[in-house]
This record gives structure tokens, C-alpha cells and sequence, in this order.
């Protein structure tokens, strides 16, 4: 079975990446070919990166903190990338947990989830950029979050999983094709 990992990639204190986790952790729950669970970032305090390169030194983590993080993400076959869009860009927490890991993403699929003035567009197009130098297969099909929904979900008792229910397809495309990447990868992985 796939076991996929949602990235939450804000970690600010009145968080939109809140109510769009539990909509995914609600989808997810509801396949049966795929395990998953939530990565918080807020969950990993790590340090403005300053070490050397994770690439070169591999799984010698410089702090629990990254060594935790590395583990968790050792047991991912894919991950979804849930990320708002600051100033045309994804937030640096996000990247900063990236800069810290290495060999735990390579040759693993990338899908992403995000939100703001254009769906997050902007920052998904640089996640994507990313995700390839750290060897990952970065997917095509995204869910791209717009204003008049990020509007309705502020209302008071708004439910993520009515109020995003409109994304349902794109979700289940963007898995399906985040489950069939993960299959193939996984098998090259195992040969080599």
C-alpha cells in the first residue's frame, strides 16, 4: 500500500494550511489504496539552515530535530505539498525543512496543494523547480485553492471538507496519479 505524506508548508499562527490539511486528511481517510499522515512542520523547530549540505553527508544529522524530520520522511513513498503563496513564492519554513533533508526525497513523486491570489500557482511553479533538483518526480496535476474559496472558508463554523468539496475531483486525480507514480518509482527504487 501507498503511504503518502501531507506537508504542511506554513507554520504561521491563524493558518489557512489548517483547514485545507483536514480536508486532505479527510479525503485520504476515505481511499483504501493508501495510508497516509500529516507532517507539520510546526511539529519539526528546526534551526535556519547553516550545515553542510544534506546532500553530501547523507543521514548524519546535525540535531534531533532534523534527525526526527529525516526519519518521518524516510517512511513517505510521495508526498503532497500543501503551500500557501507569500509574495509570489512559498514560504520559507517550508523550504528551510527542504534544505535540511536530502536522500529522503529522492526518486519519490511530488503532487502539491495551494492557495492565494492564483491558487498558489506561482509557488507550486517553484516547489516544482525544487523538487527536481532534490531527484524527486514532481506531477503535473495540482489543486490550485482560489480567493472565493479561501473567502468562504473564514466564515465562522465553515467546513473545510463542504466548503472544499468543489476540489474533490482534483484531489482524487491528483492521488490517483500521485499512487501510480509512486507504484513505478518505488519498483525502480527497489531494482537499483
Amino acid at each position: 500500500m501507498t503511504h503518502l505524506q501531507v506537508i504542511v508548508g506554513s507554520t504561521r499562527g491563524d493558518r489557512f494550511a489548517a483547514k485545507v490539511s483536514e480536508w486532505v486528511d479527510d479525503r485520504l481517510g476515505a481511499r483504501d489504496d493508501t495510508s497516509h499522515e500529516v507532517v507539520d512542520l510546526r511539529d519539526y523547530p528546526l534551526p535556519f539552515f547553516d550545515q553542510p549540505p544534506p546532500a553530501h553527508t547523507i543521514r548524519d544529522y546535525p540535531n534531533e530535530a532534523t534527525a526526527m524530520l529525516g526519519r518521518r520522511l524516510d517512511a513517505a513513498d510521495a508526498f503532497i505539498f500543501l503551500t500557501p503563496e507569500y509574495n509570489h513564492a512559498y514560504p520559507a519554513v517550508l523550504k528551510n525543512a527542504i534544505d535540511h533533508t536530502f536522500v529522503e526525497w529522492n526518486r519519490k513523486p511530488a503532487a502539491f496543494i495551494g492557495w492565494g491570489n492564483t491558487g498558489g500557482a506561482r509557488a507550486i511553479e517553484q516547489l516544482r523547480l525544487v523538487t527536481v533538483e532534490l531527484e524527486m518526480a514532481p506531477l503535473r496535476h495540482a489543486v490550485h485553492i482560489m480567493p472565493d474559496a479561501m473567502m468562504a472558508m473564514r466564515e465562522d463554523g465553515a467546513d473545510p471538507t463542504r466548503v472544499l468539496a468543489p476540489f474533490d475531483p482534483r484531489l482524487d486525480l491528483l492521488v490517483t496519479d500521485l499512487v501510480w507514480w509512486s507504484r513505478a518509482l518505488e519498483s525502480a527504487r527497489s531494482a537499483s
